[in-house]
């Protein structure tokens, strides 16, 4: 998101918001970045500028790309975000941010400030975590634990057989036994 945003920017991008959209109210993605450009060749070299940097950064194309013959209206669709960038009348016909009056607006700055400000907590918790694991070392298994699995043995002094191998044991067993009485009929195979 923040690589979108700096392209929109260097690209000399208008106005540029991120909409933080509630998750109740939006299922379908989790940001909008809108910015607003002064003519439709601007709004198209924009566009061009976030797909291309995203795809060179990140590896990741957008799922659907929507206005860019027009370029008065570019919609690119990454699922997680989606990219406007308006023409600048255009913005101001469709007010997406009043449409959304239930999303957080955010500037880039803001929001690569939140963004920080999240990784570091959870680099602390995590390093938190680490260091109490380091510190009780291996702990033993509750009362309450299973213990673990051991394989089926036999009395003492016998080999263990794995639970396949029976079948297949009893089975030799059963056609020995029909030779025995067979050969003890006097009928050989």
């Amino acid at each position: 998101m923040q690589a979108a945003a700096q392209a929109c920017e260097d690209k000399k991008g208008l106005d540029t918001r991120i909409l933080e959209l509630d998750p109740i109210d939006s299922g379908l993605s989790d940001f909008f970045l809108i910015t607003s450009a002064m003519n439709d060749r601007q709004a198209v070299a924009i566009a061009d500028e976030v797909e291309h940097r995203l795809k060179k950064e990140y590896g990741v194309v957008p799922n659907s790309v929507e206005g860019r013959k027009q370029g008065d209206w570019v919609l690119l669709d990454y699922v997680d975000f989606v990219i406007h960038v308006f023409l600048s009348e255009r913005r101001a016909f469709y007010d997406i941010e009043r449409l959304r009056k239930s999303a957080r607006p955010l500037t880039p700055a803001e929001f690569d400030a939140e963004l920080k400000a999240a990784l570091a907590a959870r680099t602390a918790a995590v390093r938190k975590k680490a260091a109490a694991n380091a510190k009780g070392g291996a702990k033993k298994p509750a009362h309450n634990a299973p213990a673990a699995k051991k394989t089926p043995t036999k009395a003492a002094g016998k080999k263990a057989i794995p639970k396949k191998a029976a079948p297949k044991k009893a089975a030799l067993k059963k056609s020995a036994t029909a030779k025995t009485k067979a050969k003890k009929a006097g009928i050989e195979s």
